[in-house]
């Protein structure tokens, strides 16, 4: 008999009702005590019977004063709009095919806002709520991601505003008054008005970059890259816009292997890491391209940047990569390395920062060989 309630349990997909009463931790090898969400078991009546650590911290209520407590006296739970939540949702009563309630905010006494979940155990599809199963969570982490997007927000608008405010100003002046303006000072104001265009492109391309980021849907078109040459195409640019020639030393390694990855990303990544470089470093900016071995020691492209300036504070290393950080006296969004990061390790690779033999920061990251998207 005995084996025939195992098989017919196995077919069924449950777990077999536990014989001579043992606990959850027991059955699972998990004391509730060392679950990170709160957890508040009520019985057929409406009283606690489990009540773990967690949710003593997030409710402030001892569990020796929550068990045998009825449900609305231990968590005096309302919602946003001041109802109280247990007679709203009538958990033993009402219709008998609810299974749960999703999770939402509610309020504890003082105002604390908790998230809250709930599972309706029956012996039946539509049997009495034997046991009712309640998740606390604390609104901590939600806060910090809501704080995260606002200052998000914040700062892209206040990015924007300069240089809306700079093409609205030149082009409502030259539409009002073209005429008394030279032909040099015309292109003056254009050319302002072009620079201001480009600066609000690149901070919508950032914007996008980060939503694709966070939400791993960053798209990358490989081919072969030949990332001296990127390099060299960089360099050349940033002398064309008046740094001096010999500011940049590129050391390259010959015998490279064969990379396949986004060339516009690693432009990207490659622009982003000369630019920090040139702007907040100082003296020889060097960058070396040479093979490394990669994760898992397959074959790839180490490219490092550093210059002599005065670098990257120790307590500041494991925050260079995180959104906003600008360090000190450092101007832009804040968004870049957090970008580049996102980058590198969309194609699988690799990047650390560290000081350089100069004395300033060196940025390294490593490209894996890789593959045509289509094989990827």
């Amino acid at each position: 008999m005995a084996v025939g309630t195992s098989r017919s349990a196995e077919t069924r997909g449950t777990v077999p009702r536990p014989r001579g009463g043992e606990s959850a931790a027991e059955l699972f090898g998990v004391d509730p005590d060392d679950l990170p969400d709160g957890l508040v078991v009520a019985d057929e009546t409406g009283r606690i019977v489990g009540f773990n650590a967690a949710a003593a911290r997030i409710t402030a209520v001892a569990k020796r004063d929550a068990i045998g407590l009825p449900l609305e006296h231990a968590l005096p739970l309302e919602d946003l709009k001041g109802r109280r939540w247990w007679a709203l949702t009538d958990p033993y009563g009402g219709l008998a095919i609810r299974v749960g309630q999703p999770e939402r905010n509610l309020l504890l006494p003082g105002g604390r806002e908790v998230l809250v979940s709930a599972r309706y155990v029956r012996e039946r599809p539509t049997g009495p709520v034997r046991r009712l199963v309640i998740s606390l969570r604390g609104t901590e982490a939600r806060r910090r991601n809501e704080r995260s997007h606002a200052e998000l927000i914040a700062t892209v608008a206040h990015e924007l505003r300069s240089p809306l405010t700079s093409v609205k100003g030149f082009t409502a002046t030259l539409l009002a008054k073209w005429e008394r303006f030279t032909d040099d000072q015309k292109r003056l104001m254009l050319e302002t008005v072009d620079a201001d265009a480009n600066r609000v492109t690149r901070l919508i391309a950032e914007l996008l970059d980060i939503s694709r980021i966070d939400s791993g849907r960053l798209e990358l078109r490989r081919q072969p890259v030949d990332v001296p040459s990127a390099v060299g195409r960089h360099v050349q640019a940033l002398i064309a816009n008046g740094q001096r020639p010999d500011r940049f030393l590129v050391r390259i390694r010959r015998e490279l292997p064969d990379l396949w990855a986004d060339p516009d990303k690693i432009d990207q990544v490659l622009g982003n890491l000369l630019e920090n470089a040139v702007r907040h470093g100082a003296g020889t900016v060097t960058i070396e391209v040479a093979p490394a071995a990669a994760k898992d020691d397959e074959k790839g492209t180490a490219v490092t940047v550093s210059d002599e300036g005065p670098g990257i504070p120790e307590e500041s290393m494991g925050r260079v990569f995180t959104r906003f950080w600008r360090g000190s006296k450092r101007g832009g969004t804040g968004l870049g390395l957090y970008i580049v990061k996102g980058i590198v390790e969309a194609h699988g690779g690799t990047i650390t920062v560290g000081r350089g033999p100069g004395g300033g920061a060196e940025f390294r990251f490593i490209l894996p060989v890789g593959a045509p998207a289509y094989l990827a």
